[in-house]
């Protein structure tokens, strides 16, 4: 578990622990990485990578050059480049990892969007960079009162300030193209500082603002989650999930990205079974699919006219049907291939057993032996003994 309240520490610090970013659980920033090659020395004739990661507000990175041989260690504060004047930010990563991390997001160490580092910040730097944070409360809760005013359809979900105190972002969500240049006007009249508007998504909302989601833990986008996949209701219907919109969305109004995690397993899981809008035609009837158990592999089928009665078949014997009715073999019915799913049941290993899903009952005690256990007692009173 991180820190308590680690984002809003002093200097941008963590505040439970004070080891700055550099404890060994590695749970006090958002999107943190433990740098586990630490401890390990480079070979002889290799120089250190120079380039670093540097975390802003609420989770933000970029990686920048090292171009003055600065010792950079996890937790110092930097001075960066920025446009225009310099930003301020907390090194989170230093050595090989960085190289590893560019690789894995593209980023080329030649770009034009890694900037380099100026200095190590200064108390002055510090000082000027926490006396704007302290402000940004304050600015975004004046900045929605002259959004609503002039009746603009947008939230100004957060506010973030350069580490020079010279420029203020603001982002925001919209569902339809703003025109805010009125209201740009009136944030430089208002704040006195320059003013740059930032339109995100819903998602990058909640990872920035973060919170807690239905399964009791934090928002993964707040925590670890960097990239942001497409999530559509075919995931949930692939899992057998209701399409429940209250269930199904998180806190960002969207699907939730958690239905992305077990996708790729259920798909793989789907291929060998048949397609449940393929009947089967049997001399009985023609059978339709009402229902499929991904995980113990059935599937359960209804004559047309007879919904009441259900046939459990697995997998394999509803493709040896789908099969025989492909190449006009005659099926004579679903029982026959029924009874075999019944017999193949008894051998095969409880699936809750596996999983360790039993009921949440299993401890309680059986309802009603108190009263037989009393009737007895009773009984026994009642009767005359057999020495009277």
């Amino acid at each position: 578990m991180g820190c308590t309240s680690c984002s809003t520490g002093k200097d941008g610090q963590p505040k439970g622990c004070k080891n700055n970013g550099t404890c060994g659980t590695d749970g006090c920033n958002k999107l943190t990485v433990f740098d586990w090659l630490a401890n390990m020395s480079l070979p002889n004739g290799v120089e250190a990578f120079d380039c670093v990661e540097v975390r802003f507000k609420n989770g933000r990175k970029h990686f920048f050059k090292n171009t003055e041989n600065l010792s950079l260690s996890i937790g110092d504060v930097v001075a960066t480049e920025a446009s225009p004047g310099h930003d301020v930010g907390i090194v989170t990563l230093t050595g090989e990892l960085v190289r590893v991390q560019m690789k894995k997001k593209k980023v080329s160490r030649d770009s034009d969007e890694v900037l380099k580092i100026y200095r190590k910040a200064s108390q002055r730097d510090i000082d000027v960079w926490q006396e704007a944070r302290d402000r940004e409360d304050k600015m975004k809760v004046r900045a929605r009162e002259i959004a609503i005013r002039l009746d603009l359809r947008m939230k100004i979900s957060d506010i973030e300030f350069q580490g020079d105190a010279s420029k203020a972002t603001f982002y925001y969500t919209a569902e339809e193209r703003v025109d805010f240049r009125q209201l740009i006007k009136e944030f430089a009249r208002e704040f006195n500082t320059r003013i740059e508007m930032r339109q995100i998504g819903f998602r990058q909302e909640a990872s920035r603002l973060g919170g807690i989601g239905s399964c009791g833990r934090e928002l993964c986008c707040s925590t670890w989650l960097t990239d942001f996949r497409s999530v559509n209701t075919s995931a949930a219907r692939y899992q057998q999930l209701s399409l429940n919109p209250q269930k199904l969305a998180g806190q960002c109004g969207k699907l939730k990205c958690c239905l992305n995690y077990e996708l790729d397993t259920y798909l793989d899981a789907l291929k060998a079974f048949p397609k449940t809008e393929i009947k089967l035609y049997t001399k009985k009837g023609t059978a339709v699919c009402q229902k499929i158990d991904i995980f113990q592999g059935y599937l359960w089928y209804a004559y047309e006219g007879d919904w009441m009665n259900w046939h459990k078949l697995t997998a394999e014997q509803a493709n040896k049907i789908i099969k025989a009715n492909v190449d006009k073999e005659p099926v004579a019915s679903l029982e026959e291939y029924e009874i075999v799913a019944e017999a193949d049941e008894k051998t095969k290993s409880d699936f809750n057993n596996v999983v360790g899903q039993d009921s949440l009952t299993r401890f309680d005690a059986p309802k009603g032996s108190g009263n037989k256990k009393r009737r007895k007692s009773k009984r026994r009173k009642g009767k005359p003994s057999k020495n009277a």
